[in-house]
């Protein structure tokens, strides 16, 4: 049975957004919120037959918010907005992220604050129903009067301007529209101002960096317990007695899912009498580092969530006669905690990379550089400058975009979030981490097996033998980027985290029973 979800009315959650953009959830508009949304745009028509001043409907937009616009002119004006406003340059967003773009404008329109016509928000349906997905350059939104030039972009289709894609293929408006036998629509008072006000751009740049830094985290843990095997590393720090005196629920949930991850080890076993009082940071601090990155990834979650179900238009139309000019647009809600989630990203990628190195040291009896025969190999010496030269960019990434600020329009809007910088920046942060991710596990793989014939525990074996399903033990020298890259795949597109999850499950054990992915 098809799952529906209830624009303007049910509540937009991260998984429900992702689910949308898959196809898997097939979104709709119920009576009661086409009632409204009729009554929303009835509400402004009549305001706009009256001449009444209102911005956006009967004057121009920013800086020109005092210049009045006649009649005749209202219809022309919401088109040349979208013309004006298409500023967009650089590469194309990806098209998940523009779909979701789309989903989230329609869920906030379809709460009826915004006076669009059905019929507008019926065709942005369309494309989303189809599949036929605007092109939208990737920079030129400053975030704050919302997402101006993005948004301007992934709604010049609706006028029959600028480019969508088909089944992936870059294509004229025009010709796509010819295809299906449909022509542009024709605008309403406001409906140009409504469709590129908003956070769209910046939210769903968001909606994708919880979903892929929660995959981060997940694989982080698991990755970590396998080195710290390799490593022949205590799990003592994770003891819950410790972490319930300092109970952040990160920490505590890390400390517990590394208990799991362990359990049963005979690696861990052979070495418990051993005379090392301490492990390193990077590995005995895992709690507290991965928590902290956990904390703040359920933060940005949290705010993601309320600005998913969130009007984000201006001006806002509560009713016949009243309407509020207000800054909803305003992207500093998230940006802030977009930067504090890239921090937290890119220290995962830093404490993975300290793990590299250990694993390299020659201590603890495996082999230095993880080679029987250094000299004539290099063994894994290289692939951990590419982990330090990683971790060196993302640190360069961290700087806060929303501590910025260029005004624009202007110096009507003298006060900008740069949200959107820190979407993008975020998701570059996490392409990285997900390298660096895939290099630990690529080298704890390999030193793990210096300790056999002993055994890890069943999920880690089980993880062990998974990534050695796609790349096999190294005697010597190789291509390493070719398997760095075929690890990496296995950790961006969820599979790894998904498939050691499900093994565990079939054991009892839930990994994240106390901090759901999508609560």
């Amino acid at each position: 049975m098809e799952t529906k979800f209830f624009y303007g009315k049910d509540t937009l959650t991260v998984e429900t957004s992702i689910s949308l953009a898959a196809s898997t959830t097939k979104g709709v508009l119920d009576n009661e919120t086409i009632e409204k949304i009729r009554n929303s745009q009835q509400h402004i028509q009549n305001m706009a037959d009256a001449g009444k001043t209102v911005y956006g409907v009967t004057t121009g937009f920013g800086i020109l918010a005092n210049k009045k616009i006649s009649e005749e002119d209202t219809a022309t004006l919401q088109y040349k907005i979208l013309q004006s406003h298409s500023v967009g340059v650089g590469e194309p967003i990806p098209i998940e992220i523009a779909k979701l773009m789309l989903i989230t404008k329609v869920h906030a329109l379809a709460q009826a604050y915004s006076g669009v016509q059905l019929s507008t928000l019926e065709r942005i349906l369309w494309h989303i129903e189809h599949d036929v997905i605007p092109v939208v350059p990737e920079k030129g939104s400053v975030g704050a009067s919302g997402d101006l030039a993005p948004l301007a972009h992934l709604f010049l289709p609706l006028i029959g301007l600028g480019e969508v894609y088909i089944d992936g293929v870059r294509t004229k408006t025009k010709d796509a529209f010819a295809k299906f036998n449909i022509g542009p629509i024709s605008l309403g008072p406001k409906e140009g101002l409504a469709l590129i006000n908003g956070t769209q751009f910046i939210v769903s740049f968001a909606v994708k960096a919880v979903q892929r830094l929660h995959n981060c985290l997940e694989a982080a843990d698991i990755i970590g317990a396998m080195s710290l095997e390799a490593l022949a590393g205590t799990k003592a720090p994770f003891d819950p007695r410790l972490h319930e005196l300092r109970p952040f629920i990160g920490n505590k949930l890390v400390a517990q899912r590394l208990t799991h991850l362990l359990a049963d080890s005979d690696i861990m076993q052979s070495h418990y009498d051993c005379d090392r009082v301490q492990d390193p940071y990077s590995l005995r601090c895992m709690p507290q580092v991965h928590g902290a990155s956990r904390n703040a990834w359920l933060h940005l979650k949290e705010l993601t969530e309320i600005e998913l179900n969130s009007v984000t238009d201006n001006p806002i139309i509560l009713g016949e006669d009243d309407t509020i000019s207000g800054g909803n647009f305003h992207g500093q809600p998230l940006a802030i905690p977009l930067d504090y989630a890239c921090i937290a990203a890119s220290e995962l990628g830093n404490i993975s990379d300290r793990r590299c190195y250990l694993l390299l040291e020659g201590k603890w009896g495996l082999p230095i550089l993880l080679m029987k025969d250094v000299g004539l190999n290099s063994g894994f010496m290289l692939p951990q400058y590419t982990t330090a030269a990683l971790v060196s960019e993302n640190k360069t990434l961290c700087y806060p975009s929303s501590a910025d600020s260029i005004p624009t329009s202007l110096g009507q809007e003298d006060h900008v979030s740069m949200g959107s910088i820190s979407g993008r920046k975020l998701n570059l942060v996490i392409d990285n981490l997900d390298f660096i991710l895939a290099i630990e596990l690529m080298t704890a793989c390999q030193a793990i097996e210096f300790r056999r014939p002993l055994k890890s525990s069943a999920i880690l074996e089980f993880a062990h033998d998974y990534v050695r399903s796609y790349v096999s033990f190294a005697e010597e020298d190789r291509v390493f980027s070719d398997d760095i890259n075929k690890i990496k795949n296995l950790v961006a597109d969820f599979s790894f985290v998904k498939e050691v999850n499900a093994f565990a499950e079939k054991k009892g054990i839930i990994l994240n029973e106390s901090f759901n992915q999508f609560s």
